[in-house]
């Protein structure tokens, strides 16, 4: 580790100590500012919540500066109180449709509290967490031909798409109205929303098939394609179906003109990006070795370059179709993924 790389749990601190500053700062101008107690509070009495949420959320913030155990206990008070505080204003700007902001303010404390909060207990996020369940990685069960390969891709497809692109978007957008956080966009907007989501969802087909065809597997953690597959989409980038997801909740969030939608797709690619990716990086080296290795130079992870670097080795990859090394890979314990 590089000695002058900021120690883990003295940001998690920091961030603590700078959320009781913003806390108070908030505070000051809930008593001095009614727009932002209206926008924050709605019809609140903000000397009763003043009350609890000073000394909970301000107080016990600034308190993580302390060392040792109690500066971890005051970490916990703060998260805990700031997860019960979002859960409350949410429910209580959804019946009455006042606090939205406040909502939104809270939910970007709640999720940055508890990554500090992981910082100062851990030393570290622990995004393993993230990959259990379907998420958890393990290679398919090798089969003769792809159609059930096929058949369990397009079962995966309907759930994820209908969850993520139809589902979480629509619940988002109706929060968003009922919270008064709309925003009016011109009508342009939705069709090129339509127009994207449509680019997208061809690109995250033509990903899908080379994934079950060419990799004898599934884009599914759990089933994991047993080959690297260098073929179609994955020529150009090396993760376009996080390309295409990412484009199509952009795409969901403009057709239905909801520019919290396009927030939430944008924040899920920061989180696949440095939460699952690594992962997902180191499982395809313990498995392809040297192939991946070069693969991973020669293609981009997000852009695709204008000029090939190399096609030789390209060739010789495709042709030689490198499979899975089961015996150096990681077990299903450890993270990883198939997608290369």
């Amino acid at each position: 580790m590089d000695p002058s790389a900021p120690h883990p749990p003295l940001l998690g601190r920091a961030y603590f100590a700078t959320q009781a500053a913003a806390g108070a700062a908030w505070w000051i101008a809930v008593f001095t500012v009614p727009v932002v107690r209206t926008a924050t509070l709605g019809a609140l009495d903000p000397v009763a919540v003043a009350a609890l949420d000073v000394p909970l959320f301000v107080v016990a913030s600034g308190l993580v500066m302390l060392p040792g155990k109690a500066g971890r206990i005051a970490a916990l008070v703060a998260t805990g109180w700031t997860l019960l505080v979002t859960a409350s204003l949410a429910l209580y700007a959804t019946v009455t449709g006042l606090a939205g902001w406040g909502v939104l303010a809270m939910i970007a404390a709640s999720a940055c509290s508890m990554l500090a909060l992981s910082l100062v207990w851990l030393g570290r996020v622990p995004t393993t967490w993230l990959l259990v369940g379907p998420f958890a990685f393990k290679p398919a069960r090798p089969r003769r031909t792809p159609i059930a390969h096929i058949i369990a891709t397009t079962g995966q497809i309907a759930v994820f798409w209908g969850l993520f692109l139809v589902v979480f978007p629509l619940v988002i957008s109706f929060l968003e109205r009922r919270w008064g956080l709309s925003v009016p966009l011109p009508l342009g907007v939705s069709a090129a929303g339509a127009v994207l989501v449509v680019a997208a969802s061809v690109l995250g087909l033509a990903s899908a098939a080379a994934l079950t065809v060419k990799g004898d597997g599934t884009p599914l953690p759990s089933a994991m394609p047993n080959r690297l597959v260098i073929a179609g989409p994955y020529r150009w980038v090396r993760n376009p179906m996080a390309v295409a997801g990412i484009a199509q909740g952009v795409g969901v969030g403009l057709l239905l003109q909801s520019w919290l939608v396009v927030v939430w797709a944008l924040v899920g690619s920061l989180v696949w990006n440095n939460a699952i990716r690594p992962h997902e990086e180191a499982d395809l080296e313990a498995s392809f070795g040297d192939d991946y290795r070069r693969y991973r130079t020669e293609v981009r992870c997000w852009v695709p370059r204008l000029r090939r670097r190399s096609r030789t080795h390209e060739t010789t990859i495709a042709t030689n179709t490198p499979t899975r090394n089961t015996s150096t890979a990681p077990s299903t314990t450890h993270p990883g993924s198939p997608r290369a």
